[in-house]
């Protein structure tokens, strides 16, 4: 029985050895990443009325030359806007990036982008963090989430755009 095992094992080693020198085994990244990317994170998925939720925007560049200029835009989305009892605002911003964090202003909807402190490295992220409040007297049981429309450009002179972009949703809970 032994035997039977050890050629079973020995015959795909050397049908996957066979494979790889062919070039016909699967290649372990099939996509490149896109020159610059931007994702969303949020500190809690749910809130109340008069709390707060960190929304983090985090800008990677993936290519080999400095990111020299970025816009983005940040606006509600659809269903966000289909519910006037919402009541929401953006109260801070905080930039985070390799020698520590900062402040930022211009906390949107538009020209989000002098947030992220450009020139940013090949191989570098940088996370602009906005404060999202929700008011005291904000209805209760709706998402609130937004999208974003990003445009870098590169020390090489090419440019990238991306989006739209959804941050997660934010559901305001009733206490």
């Amino acid at each position: 029985m032994r035997s039977l095992l050890t050629r079973r094992l020995g015959l795909t080693a050397v049908l996957a050895l066979c494979l790889a020198l062919f070039g016909l085994a699967p290649s372990a990244s099939a996509a490149t990443p896109a020159p610059a990317q931007l994702t969303f994170s949020t500190s809690a998925p749910t809130t109340t009325p008069g709390g707060s939720v960190e929304l983090s925007m985090t800008l990677t560049n993936n290519k080999t030359y400095d990111i020299w200029f970025v816009y983005q835009t940040i606006d509600p989305t659809w269903l966000t806007n289909q519910r006037p009892d919402l009541k929401y605002a953006f109260t801070g911003c905080t930039l985070t990036g390799p020698s520590g964090s900062s402040s930022c202003s211009g906390t949107g909807p538009a020209d989000l982008g002098a947030n992220y402190g450009a020139t940013i490295p090949p191989g570098q992220s940088r996370t602009v963090t906005l404060t999202l409040q929700v008011a005291a007297d904000s209805g209760c049981n709706g998402n609130i989430g937004f999208y974003s429309y990003f445009y870098a450009e590169f020390s090489d002179t090419s440019n990238v755009s991306g989006g739209p972009v959804y941050t997660p949703e934010t559901r305001v809970l009733c206490a």
